[in-house]
C-alpha cells in the first residue's frame, strides 16, 4: 500500500471527497469549504481555503464552468473542456493527494472531477497583509519609499520590477514538515556563484523542522550555525533597492513567506555598517555620512572602556585633558554606575517598543527627567556617567544594523569587565581576542573581514569611502561572481 503522502488520487470522486475529510478536516474546520457542482452531467467539486483565496475569482470560474451545460454537448473528455474553459492563466495538474493538500493549504483552490485520476489546480492566492510602505528602520531622507511586506509574491515582483533581466531567478522550495512554508532563492545567473547557489540550495533542504513560525530568523540559524557568537553572520533588509543592488554585486537572496526582511548572503562585517543613505547622496556627502556612522559605532564600542580606564588610572591622562573623570566620589563603583545605566537603557528601550504610541513620549520623558536626574541627585549616578552611557547608546543607534549595534553592546560590555579587573592589558587583550575572533570567523566560505583580512587595498577603499557610481565597474571579488564586469561595454 503507497504511503499516506503519495495516495494517488482516485476516479470516484466520492472515495475523493471521503479521504480529504480524514486528513485535512472537510467538514470540521470553517475555513476548508467545498462546492458540488453538476457539469455536463458528471460531478466536479471546488475546494479552497477561506482566507487565503480571492473569492471574485473562484465565483467567476463557477460561473464559467456552470455555462457549459447550455453551451456544450455532452462528451466523454469532462477534464479536456473543464480546463480549456478556465478563465485564468495559471492551471496546474495533481496526480496525487499530498500535492493537492499542499496547493489547497496554500491558498489555491483544487478541482476534482468524477471519473478522473487527476486534479486542477488554480492559483488564486490572496493572502492577507499590509501595503508596501516604508520600513522604520531602514529609512531614507531621498529615495524610494515602498519595503517588503510578509507576502511572498510580491516581494519577489517588488525585485523583478528592478531587475527586469532575463537572467533573474527565483526559486521556490517548501520548508517546514508542518508549515510547508514557501522560501524563495533569488539570485542572477550568469553572475552569482554557482557553488554558493548549490551550497545554499544543499543547506536548505537539509533543514529538518516542524514548521517556521520565526520565519527568515529560524532560516538562518540552520544555514549558518551562528551558536553563542553575537555577530550578524547574514544581513537583514526591508528595502527592495538594497537587495536588488546586492543581486547586481552576485549575492544570493533567500525570501520567506510571512517574513518582511530579506536575508543577504554572503556577507561581511563591513556589509553591516552601510546604508542606503549614503548612496541617496554626493559621493562627497555620503562619505561624511558613512565617517560619522564609523565614527558613532567606534564610540558605542571603545568610548566607555577607554573612559573607565582613565578614571581607574587617572595618570595615563595628558595634562590637556585631565578634567576627564568624575569630579567627586561615589558610594557606587563606577563599573556598577555603568553597568546599571546600560541595563537601564536597555529597560526603556524595551518599554518604549510595548508602550502604545501615544505614551512612548511621555514614557520617555519620565525617565530622562525624572528617573535620570534623580539618580544623579540621590548621589547613585555620576553626570560623566550618564553622558558617555548616553553617547555610546546613540552610537548603537546610528548602527545601520540593529543586529550588529547589540553584537558592539556585548563587546563593551566585555571591555569593560576586562578593563575593570585588569586596566591597561585587559583592553589590549580584549580587543586584541575580539580582532582575532573575527579573523577566524567564515560565513559560508566567506571570510568575515574581508576586505581588511585578507587585505583587498581597491575594495577597502570603496568601504573607507563613498565611491561614485560610474567608478565601480567591478563587482566584489567575495562574492566570486561569474561576470566580473560591472559596466557594460
Amino acid at each position: 500500500m503507497p504511503e499516506k503522502n503519495k495516495e494517488p488520487i482516485r476516479k470516484k470522486i466520492k472515495e475523493n471527497e471521503e479521504y480529504l475529510k480524514d486528513r485535512i478536516g472537510i467538514g470540521k474546520s470553517f475555513d476548508l469549504g467545498i462546492r458540488k457542482l453538476s457539469i455536463l452531467n458528471k460531478e466536479v467539486q471546488f475546494y479552497y481555503c477561506t482566507g487565503l483565496c480571492d473569492t471574485t475569482i473562484i465565483v467567476e470560474i463557477m460561473e464559467e464552468l456552470m455555462e457549459l451545460d447550455s453551451s456544450q454537448r455532452l462528451t466523454t473528455h469532462l477534464k479536456k473542456v473543464v480546463k480549456n474553459r478556465l478563465p485564468h492563466q495559471q492551471v496546474q495538474v495533481a496526480k496525487t493527494f499530498d500535492e493537492a493538500v499542499d496547493r489547497l493549504l496554500s491558498g489555491l483552490i483544487v478541482i476534482f472531477m468524477d471519473g478522473q485520476e487527476e486534479a486542477l489546480i488554480i492559483d488564486v492566492r490572496k493572502y492577507p497583509g499590509r501595503p508596501p510602505q516604508e520600513p522604520d528602520t531602514e529609512k531614507v531622507v531621498r529615495g524610494s519609499r515602498d519595503g517588503f511586506t510578509e507576502n511572498i509574491i510580491e516581494n519577489t515582483a517588488l525585485t523583478r520590477r528592478r531587475i527586469r533581466d532575463e537572467r533573474l531567478r527565483n526559486e521556490m522550495i517548501q520548508i517546514g514538515e508542518r508549515s510547508k512554508t514557501d522560501v524563495c532563492i533569488t539570485y542572477l545567473e550568469d553572475v552569482a556563484d554557482p557553488d554558493l547557489v548549490k551550497l545554499i540550495k544543499e543547506k536548505l533542504s537539509a533543514i529538518k523542522i516542524d514548521g517556521l513560525p520565526m520565519a527568515d530568523k529560524t532560516v538562518e540559524e540552520f544555514i549558518v550555525k551562528q551558536g553563542y557568537n553575537p555577530f550578524p553572520l547574514v544581513r537583514y533588509t526591508e528595502r527592495p533597492d538594497v537587495a536588488s543592488s546586492h543581486l547586481f554585486e552576485g549575492h544570493v537572496l533567500i525570501i520567506v513567506d510571512t517574513s518582511p526582511s530579506v536575508v543577504i548572503t554572503p556577507t561581511t562585517f563591513f556589509h553591516h555598517v552601510q546604508h542606503a543613505e549614503e548612496y541617496r547622496q554626493a559621493p562627497l556627502s555620503g562619505a561624511y555620512l558613512r565617517w560619522a556612522r564609523f565614527a558613532g559605532m567606534a564610540a558605542a564600542v571603545f568610548l566607555l572602556p577607554i573612559w573607565l580606564l582613565f578614571v581607574l588610572q587617572s595618570d595615563l591622562l595628558p595634562g590637556s585633558i585631565d578634567f576627564i573623570g568624575p569630579n567627586k566620589d561615589s558610594n557606587v563603583p563606577v563599573l556598577w554606575q555603568i553597568l546599571f545605566a546600560e541595563l537601564g537603557i536597555d529597560i526603556l528601550r524595551m518599554a518604549a517598543i510595548h508602550t502604545p504610541t501615544p505614551l512612548s513620549t511621555a514614557m520617555g520623558l519620565i525617565a530622562a527627567v525624572l528617573i535620570g536626574q534623580i539618580a544623579i541627585d540621590v548621589g547613585l549616578f555620576v553626570p560623566e556617567v550618564i553622558l558617555y552611557v548616553a553617547v555610546a547608546a546613540v552610537g548603537s543607534f546610528a548602527t545601520p544594523s540593529y543586529e550588529m549595534s547589540v553584537a558592539n553592546k556585548l563587546v563593551r560590555i566585555f571591555l569593560l569587565i576586562l578593563v575593570a579587573i585588569f586596566k591597561v592589558p585587559g583592553l589590549v587583550i580584549g580587543v586584541t581576542v575580539l580582532i582575532l575572533f573575527l579573523t577566524r570567523l567564515t560565513v559560508l566560505n566567506t571570510p568575515y573581514l574581508w576586505p581588511f583580512i585578507p587585505f583587498n587595498f581597491k575594495s577597502m577603499m570603496q568601504v573607507v569611502v563613498r565611491v561614485s557610481v560610474p567608478l565601480t565597474n567591478y563587482r566584489p571579488e567575495i562574492t566570486r561572481p561569474q561576470n566580473k564586469k560591472k559596466q557594460p561595454v
